[in-house]
């Protein structure tokens, strides 16, 4: 978006709603989504998909037993990402088990990890949309092709579709703004990958 500077627009029209770090204008929330409800459902979906990367994170971080038992929670010499990347099958099985090892878990954590709080807290979704974007699309392609398992009741689409779409559109709809703290991040960071 571009910036027409303050008082340089025709007479009888609205300014521009863009970021300009000289001016300080920053886009809101209500600004791209007009209905109250539908940014109250934005902010609820954004907190599930937060708690959907944080529990990972934690579970695999102390084997709450869920996923990860004790004795291979992280804190306890398991790996998270090496395991599942060494059992990848398919046509990208050779990429995942050469770059398996203790970097990819450390990677994988912290991803795990800023994506959930950015999401829970709506500050950083941008950000927060393109490395969840990246790992939810390399967590799909190890499990490619889907539906020879029959785990899957779909030959190319999972919830790995649907995550990742659905933190691009709390991004693009700035859906931290409601119940979370993106108006305040906004002021402070703008409208840029960051916001």
């Amino acid at each position: 978006m571009s910036t027409i500077p303050r008082g340089t627009h025709a007479t009888g029209t609205t300014p521009v709603s863009a970021h300009d770090p000289t001016q300080g204008v920053v886009t809101f929330q209500e600004e791209v989504v007009r209905s109250a409800v539908a940014r109250k459902f934005l902010a609820g979906l954004r907190i599930v998909l937060g708690f959907t990367f944080l529990w990972p994170f934690l579970d695999k971080m102390f084997g709450l037993g869920y996923m990860t038992p004790s004795a291979k929670a992280w804190i306890h010499g398991g790996t998270p990402a090496q395991g599942f990347m060494k059992g990848a099958e398919g046509p990208f099985a050779g990429f995942f088990k050469n770059i398996a090892g203790p970097w990819a878990d450390w990677l994988f954590m912290a991803g795990l990890l800023g994506i959930g709080i950015a999401l829970l807290a709506g500050a950083g979704l941008k950000l927060a949309a393109w490395t969840g974007a990246l790992l939810l699309a390399l967590m799909y392609l190890a499990e490619f092709p889907l539906g020879t398992t029959g785990v899957y009741t779909n030959p190319l689409f999972d919830s790995h579709w649907i995550e990742a779409l659905g933190i691009a559109v709390l991004a693009t709809t700035l859906a931290g703004d409601t119940w979370g703290l993106g108006k305040w991040w906004g002021r402070h960071v703008g409208n840029g990958i960051l916001r």
